[in-house]
């Protein structure tokens, strides 16, 4: 048996009254996605801030050799009137990188904690070896071998936060002889961050000289080396599981698995653009691009540098904000539901009803992030997605006026917070399921809606007899 009864307004304006009470819940959607963007800002803060002290992101260049020399510059003066001729004698540098330096690098991760955030930080052990030579065309690059000062030679390591030197203090060694070192000036690469030694380099006249060099420094995020040798080869390993290898070099042979990581890099100064040998003439016609880079690109690794990052493989803050983004497929997803017991299933559904259900489905991103800094993202996941579905659950019931319709709704939540979870952790194939689910949604509704009459103020409802 059926008949009709007057309805208070017709289904497509409940339609659109759902929906924009669904577009006025973006509101605090974007105030959430906002409150991550802040937490995760004071949480950057609050790593570096538990690194400090420790040491920066490492840089590490060289080790390089320069060598003064002399040169004879004539200038014309006036005096009294007369065009007069002077020559003086000024002194420049002749930059020397190594025909060959073999770097190793053993990474030693830490994790360190304060409150609810915490920072990798590593002590570097850096051991290797370089060998110079002058090249037998020295007089190309406008300089003779006779107006070097080969006994006032300077032989300068780069370390881009040399605050991060512990432990014993470094040692450079010449042919077995143990070299004082003196602070600060290194190269450019570091921005003259590092320590040098001094050494008579006469040797170089006759034969190539061999270094070797052993220190130990702290850092934090990542580690990365400026080739500068005619031929480098890096070699680093660490117990960590997660590393990023980044920057304009990238390893020739790496290995990654739960144990740790070790990676080789062979990089040659053909591909790095420069010559061995440069002198203050050429180092000032010819811009290297390292140092073309601004402070701003400074975060990021260097089209001219081999780097590599000791990531955190789940970064809780990415996940939630992707999960508000999500938000309004939960709450189109509830509100259709729930239209649908309105328009279909005789249930009247108020606005304070739709808007107390919507604060509750935005809650939940809420609840996700306060419980993840705490107790990580996927335990807080279940956590409040278990506390939103009990209260909606519940709510529901008494809206709708039967358990079985709220259970119909919990069982809605549970598969689209479930989809949600799959959908953060298959990043690739999001877009791909999201269009599924809203396939399937629409389909449903225009099942579901095959009969209705959008624009009539009166519905059919079947009764029982």
């Amino acid at each position: 048996m059926s008949d009709y009864v007057a309805a208070e307004r017709p289904p497509g304006r409940k339609l659109l009254f759902a929906i924009l009470i669904g577009a006025l819940l973006a509101v605090p959607l974007f105030a959430i996605y906002l409150l991550v963007y802040d937490r995760q800002s004071q949480s950057e803060t609050a790593r570096s801030s538990i690194a400090e002290g420790w040491g920066g992101p490492q840089t590490i260049a060289g080790p390089v050799l320069i060598i003064p020399y002399s040169e004879q510059v004539s200038e014309t003066v006036n005096e009294a009137g007369k065009q007069v001729v002077r020559t003086n004698t000024v002194w420049r540098e002749l930059t020397v990188s190594p025909s060959v330096a073999d770097i190793k690098s053993d990474l030693k991760p830490e994790r360190r904690h304060r409150s609810i955030y915490d920072a990798v930080v590593y002590e570097a052990h850096n051991t290797g070896t370089a060998k110079f030579a002058l090249p037998a065309d020295l007089k190309r690059f406008g300089v003779t071998i006779e107006q070097l000062a080969l006994d006032r030679a300077e032989l300068r390591f780069g370390l881009r936060d040399a605050r991060g030197l512990f432990g014993p203090p470094p040692s450079v060694t010449i042919e077995g002889r143990r070299l004082p070192l003196q602070p600060g000036n290194g190269p450019a690469e570091t921005e003259g961050s590092g320590f040098f030694t001094w050494l008579d380099a006469a040797a170089l006249r006759e034969r190539p000289i061999a270094v070797s060099f052993d220190y130990a420094f702290r850092g934090n995020g990542w580690l990365a080396l400026q080739p500068q040798a005619g031929d480098t080869r890096w070699t680093v390993s660490s117990k960590w599981p997660h590393p990023s290898f980044t920057g304009g070099f990238l390893p020739t042979t790496h290995k990654v698995d739960d144990s740790g990581f070790s990676a080789t890099w062979r990089v040659g100064n053909l591909a790095l653009g420069s010559a061995l040998v440069a002198g203050d003439l050429r180092a000032k016609a010819v811009e290297k691009p390292y140092e073309r880079r601004t402070a701003a690109q400074l975060q990021a690794a260097g089209d001219y540098e081999a780097r590599v990052d000791l990531v955190t493989p789940v970064d809780l803050y990415s996940q939630v904000n992707r999960s508000v983004k999500y938000g309004f497929l939960f709450i189109g997803f509830t509100f259709i539901a729930f239209l649908m017991f309105d328009v279909i299933g005789g249930v009247r559904v108020t606005a304070v009803e739709y808007l107390l259900v919507g604060a509750g489905l935005v809650l939940f991103f809420i609840m996700l992030l306060a419980f993840a800094e705490v107790i990580g993202f996927s335990l807080a996941y279940i956590l409040a997605a278990s506390a939103i579905i009990s209260l909606l659950t519940a709510y529901s019931s008494a809206v709708l006026g039967s358990w079985r319709r709220g259970a119909m709704i919990a069982g809605l939540l549970t598969a689209l917070y479930g989809v949600l979870y799959i959908l953060l952790s298959l990043e690739a194939y999001s877009l791909l399921i999201g269009s599924l689910l809203l396939f399937a949604a629409l389909a449903a509704v225009m099942y579901l809606t095959r009969g209705l009459d959008w624009s009539s103020a009166r519905r059919l409802i079947d009764q029982a007899p």
